[in-house]
């Protein structure tokens, strides 16, 4: 599939999520919060070297993002604000919410320059996940998560920035796009799922 066709069937994937997302009753419970599909199944590798699926996780409410760590713009910026909203959520949902950052640049996140990025940024590891792989295999769950990403150099990379809520039941919930999304709302939406 040529370049401009991906970006187009990313482009209306993430157009529907945001639409969804507009739906969502962020204040009431979680059977008020859109059912976008089942979230896609993967296996990677975590900044501790280990395997993790997502169907390990499943049982908690997950947020699901992608970034890369050489990233100098929107990366840092969303893994900050996800790691502050872990904080304000640290005393009463904090331990059943499970936050994975996937890298769109297996090449050069390894495990140890994950684990180095978390720790910059102050992820709370016991929550988080910083997952990397094969090339192939970053490059099938970005796509079955309608991430674009067109690398000019494993350190450039353009990339859609769609974070997924996901349910206990592995279900997606609610989808942000970009890093201007309201705290206060996807807290709300948190807590309708840890409900």
């Amino acid at each position: 599939m040529n370049w401009g066709k991906w970006f187009r069937v990313a482009l209306v994937f993430s157009v529907a999520s945001i639409v969804m997302c507009g739906y969502a009753d962020s204040g009431s419970n979680n059977a008020s919060l859109p059912r976008i599909g089942p979230a896609p199944g993967f296996t990677l590798t975590t900044q501790e070297g280990k395997p993790l699926s997502l169907f390990d996780l499943r049982g908690n409410p997950i947020v699901v993002t992608f970034i890369f760590t050489s990233c100098r713009s929107a990366c840092p910026m969303l893994t900050s604000k996800l790691v502050g909203i872990q904080r304000r959520i640290a005393t009463d949902i904090n331990p059943r919410v499970r936050f994975v950052a996937i890298t769109v640049s297996p090449e050069v996140d390894t495990p140890d320059v994950l684990k180095a990025y978390a720790k910059a940024h102050g992820a709370d590891l016991r929550s988080w996940a910083f997952l990397t792989g094969t090339p192939t295999a970053i490059e099938d769950v970005a796509r079955r998560y309608a991430v674009f990403q067109k690398k000019r150099a494993p350190d450039d990379i353009e990339h859609t920035f769609l974070t997924s809520l996901i349910d206990a039941k592995g279900v997606i919930r609610v989808q942000y796009q970009g890093v201007e999304f309201s705290e206060d709302e996807f807290i709300a939406d948190l807590r309708a799922l840890a409900r």
